[in-house]
């Protein structure tokens, strides 16, 4: 392709013109989807904030159909015999330390598990600890009450080796069991997700939630404009190295034809 502008030509070569048409989608297409994902992250947001405002009665049948972070309430008696320590959790200061997770058995039948917060290192496995006082400490009475929460996925490492650590000891000191793992210890009726407990519901330990909906929408703009920059760039490139002024001999062939 060869075209004349002024006393200028712009000539680019296949390569140069074959390399621009398939890169120039591929950031303009990469700039689309991070607007888009920063409107489904507006959206997960909204959700749950409005999730967060109405506390939903939690069961059997809405477990698993609750948005994430829904705000929620479950009538059981806690099961303080089989409780689970979640290994490898540090407070929100960096200190080492488990996080509790108590079964409920929930007026349905069904089991939830409910996530009483953190609980320093020190306080369950110094030299001096023994099981027994581990329990003592982590003690609750299986009186019929009400327990709300938000709602939210086991969490996941991003790398575990091996199983979750299962034992025939209470508490279990587990590593992120996944949920097959969790039924074989309380059975099938355990539900999929657990309760972050509120922070004024009684027998917790240090609740500092953390509603985690990934990079923020600011993020994702941030990252649109670049892919954007990166295409207005390879454009600008494109059109710079391939726009030359005419020699005197290309000048007087132009003239002659």
């Amino acid at each position: 392709m060869r075209l004349s502008i002024g006393n200028k030509v712009f000539a680019p070569s296949l390569l140069a013109t074959v390399l621009t048409l398939l890169l120039l989608p591929i950031f303009i297409g990469l700039g689309c989807w991070q607007l888009r994902r920063a409107d489904v992250k507006r959206a997960l947001m909204a959700q749950a904030g409005a999730g967060q405002l109405q506390v939903m009665p939690l069961n059997a049948t809405n477990a698993d159909q609750l948005p994430r972070y829904q705000h929620v309430s479950v009538h059981g008696e806690f099961d303080g015999e089989h409780q689970v320590l979640l290994d490898n959790m540090p407070s929100s200061h960096g200190q080492p330390g488990y996080r509790v997770w108590t079964p409920m058995k929930a007026d349905d039948g069904s089991i939830a598990l409910i996530d009483r917060g953190w609980i320093a290192k020190e306080l369950i496995s110094s030299n001096d600890k023994s099981a027994a006082s581990a329990l003592a400490l982590l003690k609750i009475d299986s009186e019929p009450r009400a327990v709300t929460g938000i709602i939210d996925e086991l969490p996941r490492p991003g790398m575990r080796a091996g199983n979750a650590g299962m034992t025939a000891t209470w508490p279990q000191l587990l590593n992120y069991p996944k949920i097959d793992e969790l039924r074989t210890l309380y059975g099938s009726t355990l539900q999929a997700r657990i309760v972050l407990m509120d922070h004024d519901n009684a027998n917790g330990f240090e609740r500092q939630w953390h509603i985690n909906h990934g990079l923020e929408p600011e993020r994702h703009i941030a990252y649109a404009v670049q892919w954007f920059g990166f295409a207005i760039t390879l454009l600008v490139i494109y059109i710079v190295v391939n726009l030359k002024r005419k020699t005197q001999a290309s000048t007087s062939d132009s003239n002659q034809q």
